[in-house]
């Protein structure tokens, strides 16, 4: 009989750096990221997203941030996906890592974007959480290329990708919340530029998401 792994690799995915690990979203893993959404991520006077999903009253946070991941899981696919991965500390839920594709097995490029619980933040989490990932995806996944992007004032966002290597594109002009305009900095990592760090990754899991989306068959 087949299991949930068999059935959505991903589930399988386990990155270990140091005390932080990177794991697929199981639903029970869902449950602790909903728990860390509702304990805050950032001042409610700031919008660091986006699409503004946090600006919900408190009892409908949990449910919106199941609902969405749960749609990203069922829509899977090599043409167009979301890899979320919840991010752990010391084994528990601290926040979420993830990257985003599009007709991925050509492309070979995806955008990177994450959250971590205002309880985690300023100590360095953020970065070895995106150093985590690009590891991941440059040397198990087959990315050639990774984007991300930010607004121009969220300084500690675009502090991450600087000591990771990313380098600054384009800015552009987007609506953030109604009637508010924001300038997002976009930003690109190749191989070459990646600030890697002295933490050792370990990785299990990779080749079974390597096929799951359109590698190796």
């Amino acid at each position: 009989m087949r299991t949930l792994t068999d059935l959505f690799p991903p589930f399988g995915l386990h990155v270990v750096a140091g005390p932080l690990e990177l794991r697929g979203l199981t639903d029970e893993l869902i449950a602790e990221l909903c728990h860390a959404a509702e304990a805050g991520i950032h001042d409610p006077d700031a919008m660091p997203f986006y699409f503004p999903w946090t600006a919900v009253p408190a009892d409908q946070l949990a449910r919106n941030t199941a609902a969405y991941h749960w749609s990203k899981r069922a829509t899977f696919a090599p043409e167009d996906f979301c890899l979320d991965l919840a991010v752990l500390l010391d084994g528990r839920v601290i926040g979420c890592q993830g990257v985003a594709a599009q007709h991925f097995p050509v492309t070979r490029t995806g955008e990177t974007g994450s959250w971590l619980g205002r309880e985690f933040q300023g100590r360095g989490i953020g970065t070895q959480m995106r150093r985590a990932m690009c590891a991941l995806l440059f040397d198990h996944l087959g990315f050639e290329e990774i984007t991300s992007a930010a607004f121009l004032d969220n300084p500690a966002s675009l502090a991450v990708s600087r000591k990771v290597g990313y380098r600054p594109t384009t800015v552009s002009r987007i609506k953030r919340r109604e009637g508010e305009l924001a300038l997002n900095q976009g930003l690109v990592l190749t191989p070459d530029d990646f600030v890697r760090g002295d933490l050792a990754i370990e990785v299990t899991g990779a080749e079974a998401v390597r096929a799951f989306i359109g590698l190796d068959s």
